[in-house]
């Protein structure tokens, strides 16, 4: 039996062009959902992958359709063939259904993946060196100058007791907790005037 499976991440995209493609490529039953690639629950497809057995077929309008992420994909894809599903992919240059295919599939998922782990290596040495020099990734520890100046204010002010915090947050252009933040910051006991 050939299966269609096709999917849409927003209620704004349409489904009609990638169901039309999937009956004229003679699928026999098409799923179909709208689903985020990120989003771990998809009825749809977990519907078809109970259905869809040994000596099938699923169709998809492109590889990225079936997985979350790269790993998903290439795992889903992996799992499928080790299943004796065949696949193919209406947009994709890629024939999975070929041993060939099969090895291009995972030629250049194996390609992602190298790229991955080499970005991920270059961060790593990156943070590395900049330890090595005595800098620290994050963010800075403290206030910015601005913000100093902005907490000095809001010291005066609470001081002075004739606004409240309200009052202090709005006339600084600042939030109620970050007001609460600058007074702790410069040692203010909140509460020991009486202006809240």
């Amino acid at each position: 039996m050939k299966y269609g499976y096709a999917r849409v991440s927003t209620k704004d995209q349409v489904l009609d062009m990638q169901i039309d493609a999937l009956r004229k490529a003679g699928c026999d039953k098409v799923f179909q959902e709208i689903a985020k690639g990120a989003k771990a629950d998809r009825p749809e497809w977990t519907t078809l992958l109970n259905e869809i057995k040994s000596g099938d077929t699923l169709v998809v309008w492109k590889l990225d359709r079936m997985g979350r992420s790269l790993q998903h994909l290439i795992k889903t894809v992996n799992e499928l063939i080790s299943n004796n599903i065949d696949i193919i992919s209406l947009k994709d240059p890629i024939n999975i259904i070929t041993a060939q295919g099969r090895f291009m599939f995972n030629v250049f998922a194996s390609l992602a993946e190298f790229e991955k782990d080499l970005i991920r290596e270059r961060t790593m040495a990156g943070l590395k060196s900049a330890r090595d020099r005595g800098r620290m990734g994050g963010r800075p520890k403290g206030l910015s100058e601005k913000a100093k100046r902005s907490a000095g204010s809001a010291e005066a002010l609470y001081k002075q007791n004739e606004l409240t915090s309200d009052e202090i947050a709005t006339q600084l252009n600042i939030s109620k907790t970050t007001l609460y933040k600058y007074l702790r910051m410069r040692n203010v006991r909140i509460g020991s005037v009486n202006n809240d």
